[in-house]
């Protein structure tokens, strides 16, 4: 059962679910609806809502603003090996936002989804740094 859950807004929802189960390793849990889907990984459940898509998260604000994709925000996956990890995401066409940076407590890269949603991929250097239970 997951611990922690995270809302992106999306462009495409078919489009989302495609590239984290399948680049990512997330498990579809539901697709009720075609602006709606629930992933998960872990202790990670990855709500996906389409932008605009509504009755739910991707709805207008009574002000009328509309939730979109993108930004700075992430959520980050703790890998073993970087590198690795880059170099068969690039192989897949995945596309990233930034290089490789080495940080004080690892290093990390930052990867776009379909939306230009970003996640993390980070190999900690530190133990300190570790998510618990990850390899």
């Amino acid at each position: 059962m997951a611990t922690v859950s995270i809302r992106y807004i999306v462009h495409d929802v078919d489009a989302a679910i495609v590239f984290y189960r399948d680049h990512l390793g997330f498990t579809e849990v539901m697709h009720p609806a075609p602006s709606f889907a629930m992933m998960s990984r872990g202790d990670l459940r990855l709500v996906l809502s389409a932008a605009g898509g509504g009755p739910g998260g991707g709805q207008a604000m009574p002000d009328g603003a509309v939730p979109e994709p993108g930004g700075w925000n992430r959520f980050s996956l703790e890998v073993a090996d970087l590198d690795a990890a880059v170099s068969d995401l690039r192989a897949r066409g995945v596309p990233f936002r930034n290089e490789i940076v080495d940080g004080v407590g690892g290093r990390q890269i930052l990867v776009q989804d379909p939306s230009g949603n970003l996640v993390e991929l980070f190999q900690p250097r530190l133990p300190e740094a570790r998510l618990t239970g990850q390899s």
